[in-house]
């Protein structure tokens, strides 16, 4: 599926300024190499997730937890969401892993661990118990989504505008994953938009930013570079064009501060940030291996705040976001 060049743009009022999200794909340990299995995952990074709300509660940010099934049915992980809730100190949205998430009436493969890929009525079976499970285990209905793998499909839109979510995440611009059955995102930038005319339901893409000399004509090369990784190594590394997601895993705090001024330059008002939950403990992803390298992250997030701090770009909750954006 690809997406095209969307043509409703949010025009955020004057006094919205410059803000930013940080959103965590809140999920279990899984090896990313290995093919998908309904079970023999993990859950035990799930304790970190109190460690990284108290850091980022220093610096006055609401972050936007994504949580999928696996996460819904951890105790320890009902009990922090909770309290984040009632404390009103996250959001909390949904994420939807389709290959652990019932009801379980398609194969496990590839192709349809993209919960767009699935029948419609899968995919929305699937959605609604999820829903429904936050619902009766934290006591909150959550109106915010994000697929899994970014998987969004032609019937996604349609159901959450039918469930009530007001807004979707599940865009990474620029990136394509069309090679593995997935979505074609590489006509999309990172400005937020309403899918509709009536205002009902607003995507809010992950930020990815292009530095170099090609940047303001990033399709000329875009594909190029998703297709052939020695073209983009050989952008990437003559600095001619480096596509920058804003993301602590596998993107350096100097990079991203990069990024930052790029995309300000460029007069994007909205910055969104994000990551998966395993990265808060060492070894279960490819961008944290050790504790050295969990150091490394919290001092990527403390340099980066402080980099936004000096850029005047303030925090913003999804509450403040969807209100500014209706007003506009």
């Amino acid at each position: 599926m690809r997406i095209g060049k969307p043509d409703r743009h949010v025009q955020w009022p004057d006094e919205f300024g410059r803000r930013f999200l940080i959103s965590v794909d809140t999920e279990e340990e899984f090896d990313w190499n290995a093919p998908f299995q309904r079970s023999g995952h993990t859950t035990l990074s799930v304790p970190k997730l109190q460690r990284f709300q108290a850091f980022i509660e220093k610096y006055q940010v609401k972050p936007a937890y994504f949580i999928d099934y696996s996460i819904i049915t951890n105790d320890e992980a009902v009990a922090f969401l909770r309290n984040v809730a009632e404390r009103q100190t996250a959001e909390i949205g949904v994420h939807l892993h389709p290959w652990v998430n019932p009801p379980f009436d398609e194969q496990v493969t590839g192709h349809n661990s993209f919960a767009g890929n699935l029948p419609k009525a899968l995919e929305e079976a699937k959605l609604v118990a999820l829903r429904d499970a936050i619902r009766e285990k934290i006591g909150i209905t959550p109106t915010i989504y994000r697929a899994g793998r970014y998987g969004i499909g032609p019937h996604t839109t349609e159901l959450l505008r039918k469930h009530g979510f007001v807004m979707d995440s599940s865009i990474r611009p620029r990136f394509d994953y069309s090679g593995e059955g997935g979505p074609d995102f590489l006509a999309v930038g990172s400005e937020p938009f309403w899918w509709d005319l009536d205002k009902r339901l607003l995507e809010v893409p992950l930020t990815t930013v292009y530095s170099g000399i090609f940047r303001k004509q990033p399709a000329l090369v875009a594909g190029l570079m998703n297709r052939f990784p020695l073209i983009n190594a050989l952008f990437s590394h003559s600095k001619m064009l480096e596509r920058i997601p804003l993301t602590p895993e596998g993107i350096s705090a100097r990079e991203t501060k990069e990024a930052i001024d790029v995309a300000l330059d460029d007069d994007l008002r909205l910055l969104v940030f994000s990551f998966h939950s395993p990265s808060l403990s060492p070894g279960y992803t490819p961008y944290v291996r050790t504790e050295a390298d969990l150091d490394g992250f919290y001092d990527w997030w403390r340099a980066v705040l402080e980099h936004l701090e000096m850029r005047n770009v303030k925090p913003i909750d999804i509450g403040q976001l969807m209100t500014a954006a209706c007003a506009a």
